[in-house]
C-alpha cells in the first residue's frame, strides 16, 4: 500500500521510498526513510494535500508525493486519535 490509500487516523511503517533524482532526495531529506512511522492526521476538503505525523513533527504532502511511500502491509494500525 502506498502512503496516499492509507485511511485518515492509521499508522504504517514505510518500507521503501520510490522516484528518482530529486524528489526522492527531497523525501528522505523530511525524514520519509523505510522502517519510520508515519500517521496519516488530516486530508483536506478536496482530498489534496494530506497532512501527516512523522518523527515528532507534522508534514504536509501532495497526493503526488505520497504516492511514492510504500507502507508495510502488515504493520497497518489505526491510532484512535481524532484528527
Amino acid at each position: 500500500m502506498t502512503l496516499d490509500k492509507l485511511p485518515t487516523g492509521w499508522s504504517g511503517r514505510i518500507t521503501a521510498v520510490r522516484g528518482e533524482g530529486a524528489l526522492r532526495n527531497r523525501l528522505l531529506d523530511m525524514g520519509l526513510i523505510p522502517h519510520t512511522v508515519v500517521t496519516l492526521q488530516k486530508t483536506a476538503p478536496m482530498g489534496d494535500p494530506v497532512e501527516i505525523k512523522v518523527r515528532g513533527y507534522e508534514l504536509t504532502l501532495r497526493l503526488e508525493e505520497a504516492r511514492y511511500i510504500v507502507l508495510d502491509d502488515a504493520s497497518l494500525a489505526e491510532t484512535g486519535e481524532e484528527a
